[in-house]
């Protein structure tokens, strides 16, 4: 009997012996561990978008705002126009034209002769008004003449990428072509002068803006270098 039993009893373990499962006490350890690290794997995210937001926050801080950024510009517009014979008239007709605002000397330079192109191109046309005087008709070539010298002068310094916009030539060139701009007007009102005519002095009131408006934009080209120094940039 004793041996029935024994045979019965072969290939049955003992629960006490059963290691498959782990004991209580290690499963709390896991747990533990796990949420140990699912703590620290959120607090990372959590810490990482918060450096996100703090530099994106930086970042916008560090732009200037609008406002400012017109001011700035508004005060080397003054720099760039204190170079010039008439720097209110300068600056009227370069501020409007300013946008968005810039702080560049080039850009000032260019809008000043965008401007002196806009009032030499409307004084050419009052001049196409067919006239008996002799002397406005030659003034009418005048400005024509004029209008084209400043035409030319815009093309000059558009210029494509990687490619100098002001050159020691050009700077040459864009001073040969505005100086005889301003001697156009120049002979028209001398020759309105000879010849005495009545339309000298109303013709002499429009002309003035278009001539400190030419005035200025020799005189800031004439002072490029020294205002892009001041500035402290690097002229292209």
């Amino acid at each position: 009997m004793e041996s029935i039993n024994v045979i019965k009893g072969y290939g049955k373990v003992n629960p006490l012996d059963d290691h498959s499962n782990p004991p209580a006490n290690h499963r709390r350890r896991r747990s533990r561990i796990i949420a140990v690290s699912l703590v620290v794997f959120l607090t990372l995210i959590i810490a990482a978008l918060i450096a996100a937001l703090i530099h994106e926050s930086a970042t916008e801080s560090d732009e200037p705002e609008p406002s400012q950024l017109a001011s700035n510009s508004a005060e080397h517009l003054k720099t760039v126009c204190s170079v010039t014979r008439y720097p209110d008239s300068c600056f009227s007709s370069i501020s409007p034209l300013n946008s968005p605002p810039s702080n560049n000397p080039l850009s000032f330079f260019n809008l000043s002769l965008h401007a002196s192109v806009l009032e030499v191109s409307s004084l050419k046309n009052l001049l196409t008004v067919p006239t008996a005087e002799p002397a406005m008709k030659d003034c009418a070539e005048l400005f024509d003449d004029a209008a084209s010298q400043l035409q030319r002068s815009a093309e000059l310094i558009c210029v494509g990428s990687g490619e100098k916009a002001l050159t020691e030539m050009k700077i040459s060139d864009l001073q040969t072509w505005i100086s005889a701009a301003m001697t156009d007007q120049e002979t028209c009102l001398d020759g309105l002068a000879e010849t005495g005519s009545s339309a000298l002095d109303e013709f002499k009131l429009k002309v003035q803006k278009s001539q400190e408006y030419m005035s200025n934009t020799l005189a800031i080209l004439n002072n490029i270098q020294s205002l892009f120094d001041k500035f402290g940039l690097t002229m292209p």
